[in-house]
């Protein structure tokens, strides 16, 4: 195995950071976690696993995420949230894992959970993001939300077997909350780049991305849990081009 470090950020995460610290066990020998203020517990989990924790304020997620990457002693780094954990199979993967000779990014299927349901349908049942690279030739843009890892042209993406387990949707009630949150950042962002929003936005997005996630994607499959994901999905649609709509009038 070549030595990585994990880099992880949290807030308010005790009901999963130990799952996700636990499915970690065996693959580094630097586990950091930067955390922007909990109160729940979350530090004290954190401890016990024998991580490195530092203690941060929040500049947005792409600000955020770039000060937690320069926590990290390896130029490889698995980056991680608190509630993205490794299946056995990630986990045997990356332990067989070596550093490459030619510029690549590795990307990894996401399992995503509502309540204790894994989605396999719907806009969260196909889901792959890049997770594991060398920090010398990516890293975070700066967006306040929806950040991106900024890759060379060029650089070869691979993927890894296995899944990252990501319980994000630990309710309905807590789901509503993170995109309620994610829908002013989202109309924060666009009032920025100059977008407006129209009554054929304010409408037809939410619709669409209803129909996208529930029919075209297969959601209904999922059953009850994939009617619940795709009505919050709309929802958080319709409330950030309100929340836009707002903010050009004020």
């Amino acid at each position: 195995m070549h030595p990585f470090s994990v880099v992880i950020v949290c807030k308010n995460e005790a009901p999963v950071i130990g799952l996700t610290l636990q499915s970690l066990q065996g693959l580094t020998d630097d586990l950091v976690v930067y955390d922007n203020g909990s109160t729940d517990g979350t530090q004290e989990i954190v401890k016990s696993f024998a991580a490195k924790l530092t203690e941060g304020s929040w500049e947005g997620f792409g600000k955020t995420k770039g000060r937690a990457l320069s926590l990290a002693r390896h130029d490889w780094v698995l980056f991680l949230d608190a509630d993205e954990a490794v299946d056995p199979v990630l986990n045997e993967a990356l332990q067989q894992w070596k550093a490459p000779a030619i510029p690549t990014v590795y990307e990894m299927a996401f399992r995503n959970y509502f309540k204790e349901k894994p989605l396999r349908f719907g806009e969260w049942g196909t889901d792959y993001h890049v997770r594991l690279f060398n920090r010398k030739e990516v890293n975070w843009d700066e967006a306040p939300v929806h950040e991106q890892l900024i890759i060379p042209e060029g650089t070869v993406t691979e993927r890894l077997k296995g899944f990252i387990l990501h319980r994000t949707l630990r309710s309905v009630e807590a789901y509503q909350k993170k995109m309620d949150a994610y829908a002013r950042l989202g109309a924060e962002k666009y009032y920025r780049q100059g977008k407006r929003s129209s009554w054929l936005k304010r409408f037809f997005s939410p619709l669409f991305s209803f129909l996208s996630s529930y029919i075209f994607k297969l959601g209904f499959l999922d059953g009850k849990e994939g009617y619940q994901s795709a009505r919050i999905l709309a929802a958080y649609t319709s409330k950030k081009y309100k929340l836009l709509q707002e903010m050009h009038q004020t």
